[in-house]
């Protein structure tokens, strides 16, 4: 990975480094970034107070839960680091490492292991409490269930970066969602859904057009000891419990539209699924279906900080008012949609979809922009990432 601005030009002044190494760990960025957060952790190196609070927090205190081969590639890049300085190395992490060399000899293991146990967890700026007597209020940690390799097919189970952002955006804009009734297209690891619960949305239904994917998030709804319904466990989309899990291949949309219809939702939500052209067409059509409903607070005002918009733009009604917020009066729901834009022709595809379905289309990225509550990431880029209001 090229690199990119130095890390610790990245930390908040008031908030421990010794968080964000232990935040990056549990979150399995790469082991340079790591080593970065570690070095910084101990001035300039990898002293023995860094070495004795990685094996404390970082390695004692999840044994079982973090993948062996990443552990044993962080084991070993931090006494080879601690060596070429001449240091001494904590006698305790040379008897780990023996013990990896062992448990994952000849990387045994690592064949046919597709999935890891991660953990995203969301810092706050007032966090500025020294591990561990940190109150859980003041961060929220995910644990996720993930493919180790989005690439050999697993994609519905990694986690993909605009659902980061689109989860950052959930936590820092409460009001937007709390007791609102929420979709989300796509939900792959089910990190959205996990985060609108704790906003304490008051419905939350997630969707995916793969089985096995469902299947893993749902794992990962009982890891954030969030109870949840699926319609394979019996019963129509209006019997939905208050977290639910649908089984929802795009291209089935119009077969369930009077379902879908019938929903009154209010805010509808997807991350990164603006990528194949030939989904586009039925990712519109469930869009449109989904927008073209009475809501569940078609009556009440919602408040939100949405500097910047255009009132008078066609697709939603928006009043600004000298405070800066806007109180808007739905009488559609409206969707939040994050997406990195790989390729220009395939998103200028899906404007020239969404337009014929009578779709607005308007990026609110610079004016929604969210506080970043995961500067521990190194692989997290948030600027390459747009946030699109899209409503009839």
């Amino acid at each position: 990975m090229a690199e990119r601005e130095e890390l610790g030009a990245l930390l908040i002044p008031d908030m421990p480094p010794h968080l964000y190494l232990l935040s990056a760990f549990l979150a399995m960025e790469p082991v340079s970034s790591l080593m970065r957060l570690s070095r910084e952790c101990g001035g300039g190196s990898v002293t023995l107070g860094v070495q004795e609070f990685v094996w404390k927090h970082c390695i004692s205190r999840n044994a079982g839960k973090i993948h062996l081969p990443y552990l044993r590639s962080f084991v070993k890049k931090l006494i080879g680091e601690v060596e070429a300085s001449r240091e001494e190395v904590l006698d305790k992490l040379y008897e780990q490492y023996t013990e990896y060399i062992v448990m994952v000899k000849d990387d045994g293991l690592v064949q046919g292991e597709s999935m890891a146990r991660k953990s995203i967890s969301f810092l706050f700026a007032h966090d500025l409490l020294e591990l561990p007597s940190c109150p859980s209020s003041m961060r929220l940690v995910v644990p996720l269930q993930c493919s180790l390799n989005m690439l050999e097919g697993d994609t519905g189970c990694s986690v993909w970066p605009s659902s980061l952002l689109l989860s950052e955006f959930i936590l820092c804009r409460s009001d937007i969602f709390s007791q609102r009734s929420c979709f989300e297209v796509g939900s792959g690891v089910g990190l959205v859904g996990i985060c609108l619960n704790h906003v304490k949305a008051h419905k939350i239904i997630l969707s995916d057009g793969d089985l096995s994917t469902l299947s893993n998030m749902k794992i990962n709804l009982e890891l954030n000891h969030i109870e949840s319904k699926t319609e394979l466990d019996g019963g129509t989309l209006q019997d939905l419990a208050a977290v639910s899990c649908i089984h929802l291949p795009w291209e089935s949309a119009a077969e369930k539209k009077d379902q879908l219809q019938g929903l009154k939702l209010d805010i509808i939500l997807a991350a990164d699924v603006i990528y194949d052209p030939s989904c586009l067409p039925h990712l519109v059509h469930l869009l449109s279906i989904l927008l073209n409903q009475t809501p569940a607070s078609s009556a009440q005002h919602e408040t939100a900080s949405m500097k910047g918009l255009n009132p008078d733009h066609p697709t939603h009604d928006i009043y600004c008012e000298d405070t800066c917020e806007m109180q808007t009066l739905r009488k559609q729901p409206i969707a939040y949609i994050a997406s990195v834009i790989r390729n220009e022709d395939t998103f200028n595809y899906f404007l020239k979809l969404a337009a014929e379905a009578g779709l607005g289309v308007v990026d609110v990225s610079k004016e929604l922009r969210t506080p970043n509550l995961l500067p521990y990431m190194n692989s997290y880029e948030r600027s390459k990432i747009h946030l699109f209001l899209v409503s009839y």
